[in-house]
């Protein structure tokens, strides 16, 4: 009598693979969600201290500073008491601030400020210009922009995981995929405005609602806790 086939057959090792296959993507994705979370979490902890460092420069000089000069030179680009050309947005300059110069996703941190805030000719320290000023928005349960906060002296913008708008840290502009400004219209204006921004909830891509996909991780220095600080460690009247 012929001995009894103790090998697997073809359908066995497909089912077997299949079930390992569905074990590791249970394991993996968690993994992944694990990974994502831990980026923001750490650009955030970056954009915090990005945050007290503007605040620690304004304290110590009177006033907020320029943008980099580039992407590669980390110093504020400033002339004659005023930011170079006018210029109020670009780069966060890393190098002035003594502070990391990328997120956790390795680009460079977008940086707008306030030209009233960034003068440091003494006629004119802190003077605010609404017309100027920056403006965070938010959308609402209805998907409507409502403000979050107004006059806000500088700003901080991380562009995510997808990076639609980003550099990164060669200096070299992410490629967009197609359809994008027009479907992600807050992301946009994060990578575009230099004065309104828009800070919301994360929103995948495909999912519904108002302002197409989101990941940006923003923040900034708000009016009166920079006037506070200013005023207590004896800047300000």
């Amino acid at each position: 009598m012929a001995g009894n086939n103790c090998g697997f057959t073809l359908v066995e090792m497909a089912v077997a693979l299949f079930i390992i296959a569905l074990l590791l993507g249970s394991i993996l994705v968690p993994l992944t969600a694990q990974v994502e979370q831990r980026q923001i979490a750490d650009t955030q902890k970056k954009q915090d201290e990005a945050k007290e460092a503007l605040i620690g420069f304004a304290l110590a000089n009177g006033y907020l500073p320029c943008p980099a000069i580039s992407a590669t030179n980390g110093q504020e680009d400033r002339t004659a008491g005023t930011c170079t050309g006018g210029k109020r947005d670009g780069y966060l300059p890393w190098d002035t601030l003594g502070i990391s110069r990328l997120d956790a996703w390795g680009r460079i941190y977008r940086y707008s400020v306030t030209p009233a805030f960034a003068n440091s000719n003494s006629a004119s320290l802190f003077k605010v210009t609404t017309s100027t000023d920056i403006t965070v928005r938010t959308r609402d349960g209805g998907g409507a922009l409502t403000v979050l906060a107004s006059n806000v002296p500088a700003i901080v913008v991380a562009h995510g995981k997808n990076g639609y708008g980003a550099v990164d840290n060669l200096g070299a502009a992410l490629a967009l995929p197609s359809g994008w400004p027009a479907a992600n219209t807050d992301e946009n204006s994060n990578a575009t405005s230099t004065t309104s921004f828009v800070s919301r909830s994360p929103q995948a891509e495909g999912a519904s609602g108002t302002g197409g996909e989101f990941d940006d991780v923003v923040t900034w220095v708000p009016l009166y806790l920079l006037l506070n600080r200013m005023i207590a460690a004896g800047k300000l009247p």
